[in-house]
């Protein structure tokens, strides 16, 4: 595996869906950024943030726990792309796309996490080096 984050898939992926979320939110008027745009932003972020402090620590079992915390905040950010539906800020397009992309993210974080834990299971004596 790759010291880089960049080199990870499911980093970059998740890094660009909050980066096309930004980029929405930012047009939003001040009360709709206030309120569901904080929120949208900040689990948008999280997602990748998590996995990238996950991969940071070089211990699998906390790289595991990060992840898991990066799909509770893949969840999160599901909520609050309905709420942004129902209200009228985003188009049932682009829920549609940003959906598709959080399930494609949500699917690939799951396989690393699967992957995480073989090398637990591989290493379960040593499990600083990843």
């Amino acid at each position: 595996m790759s010291n880089k984050i960049e080199d990870l898939e499911i980093y970059v992926l998740s890094d660009n869906l909050s980066n096309k979320i930004w980029s929405k939110v930012i047009t939003w008027d001040y009360f709709a950024k206030d309120t569901v745009g904080k929120q949208l932003v900040r689990s948008a972020d999280s997602i990748s943030e998590n996995i990238a402090e996950g991969f940071g620590r070089y211990h699998y079992k906390e790289n595991k726990n990060f992840c898991y915390f990066s799909r509770g905040s893949i969840i999160e950010t599901k909520g609050w792309l309905n709420k942004s539906k129902v209200r009228g800020l985003i188009s049932a397009e682009e829920y549609a796309s940003f959906i598709s992309e959080l399930e494609t993210i949500h699917h690939k974080l799951n396989i690393y996490i699967k992957y995480i834990g073989r090398k637990i299971i591989e290493q379960p004596n040593n499990d600083a080096v990843q």
